[in-house]
């Protein structure tokens, strides 16, 4: 017995190669799903069984049952197809076997678009949960195979949530197929709509966020009157005792103007950053904050804890910015998620650290206190006063084994 594998494109007869084409009549016995099946002209008299997945297949391929079966795969058996799976199956069972490529999707709507899709991202969500919002962190376009729980609709509504509505998309719909259509527009629109299962989405690149060390200038954060704001010294301070790493998940609770929040997300390029606030003002300006500094991995997150902690994903690193006098039941919410999270509080007054402390001892995690005193320059006239800031504390639960 020997196998083909072959490339299908989206599916129409004439998009095929020859040589697949010739294989197909040759062959004795064709697998795979029902659309590709019942696009195969007349012809092509082998035995039709509809067997789109490797455990359907196997079954049809016992050798010595027929000389010559093919096994059909949408787009190009090398790009996100079950291709993948059933070729060290056959190479384990030494049963000789050929793939012939053919056109995918991510080729079709490049030609479509007359455009090099050379230099894109490309992404498989079909089946697959993925990380939208992170994919188009690259700096490059970048194109999704969509199906399953992340179809085009899905995967633009996430995108927009993180405010990324703006973003040029194209959606390509049945391509190859008689009712293709090819549409331009933002990732807002289509996060609105409804598209065929055969519709892959190419998104424009987002804006990427500046590349530096922790610790952004104050007046480089939007600000609001009323609402606090923690300062440079103490940020950096922040960002160094939660050791965040690339790949984090970190929560911000009681996040103010968001300035801390946008640090974590930045430094956390990989993760996903949650700022939880309860103030609608306080809201708004986190989001004007993620936006001018392109943190679009960071969610923002309309709740007063502890209640509004329990459908975020576990945190490996928790910033406690502001409990509203419930820092133990906050505490402890956020050690029944992960109780080896890494956790930093800050507190300006006496009886805020006192209660910390206290829930601390109570709860028997080890903590260090670090008081910041940071003292500025400012002008008067010709000459430079030195102004002290109020000092702020940072209370950090050492690391537990």
């Amino acid at each position: 017995m020997y196998v083909t594998l072959i490339s299908c494109g989206g599916g129409d007869w004439n998009g095929l190669t020859r040589e697949a084409q010739k294989a197909l009549e040759a062959a004795d016995r064709i697998l795979g799903g029902k659309r590709l099946l019942a696009a195969l002209p007349e012809e092509v008299s082998g035995e039709r069984i509809d067997a789109p997945l490797i455990a359907d297949q196997w079954r049809y391929l016992a050798p010595g049952d027929v000389d010559h079966v093919s096994v059909l795969y949408s787009g190009d058996a090398g790009f996100w197809s079950g291709a993948r799976t059933l070729i060290p199956a056959l190479e384990e069972e030494n049963i000789p076997y050929t793939v012939l490529p053919g056109l995918s999707s991510v080729q079709l709507l490049s030609a479509r678009l007359g455009i090099p899709w050379q230099d894109w991202n490309l992404v498989s969500a079909h089946g697959v949960d993925v990380n939208p919002v992170r994919e188009l962190l690259t700096g490059k376009p970048t194109f999704f195979l969509t199906g399953g729980k992340w179809g085009t609709r899905e995967l633009c509504a996430a995108l927009a949530d993180a405010g990324l509505s703006d973003l040029a998309a194209v959606v390509g719909q049945e391509l190859s197929l008689p009712g293709e259509t090819v549409e331009k527009g933002t990732v807002g629109e289509f996060a609105g709509r409804t598209f065929p299962t055969l519709s892959v989405l190419l998104v424009q690149a987002a804006p990427v966020p500046p590349v530096r060390t922790p610790g952004f200038p104050d007046d480089a954060f939007l600000r609001g009157e009323k609402i606090p704001m923690t300062k440079q010294t103490v940020r950096a301070a922040v960002l160094a005792k939660l050791a965040i790493r690339p790949d984090d998940c970190v929560w911000d609770i009681g996040a103010g103007t968001g300035a801390v929040s946008v640090e974590l997300a930045l430094a956390a390029r990989q993760g996903d950053t949650y700022a939880v606030e309860r103030n609608p003002e306080a809201l708004s300006l986190i989001r004007e904050n993620r936006k001018k500094f392109c943190a679009w991995n960071l969610h923002v997150v309309e709740a007063e804890a502890p209640a509004g902690l329990d459908g975020l994903p576990a945190p490996d690193a928790v910033f406690l910015g502001g409990t509203g006098g419930k820092f133990g039941s906050v505490l402890r919410a956020v050690l029944a998620r992960n109780p080896s999270a890494r956790i930093c509080a800050d507190s300006i007054t006496l009886e805020t650290l006192t209660e910390a402390l206290q829930v601390l001892d109570e709860e028997g995690l080890p903590y260090e206190v670090l008081q910041l005193a940071a003292t500025c320059s400012k002008a008067a006239g010709p000459y430079h006063l030195m102004l002290a800031n109020n000092p702020v504390y940072l209370i950090t639960v050492k690391e537990r084994p």
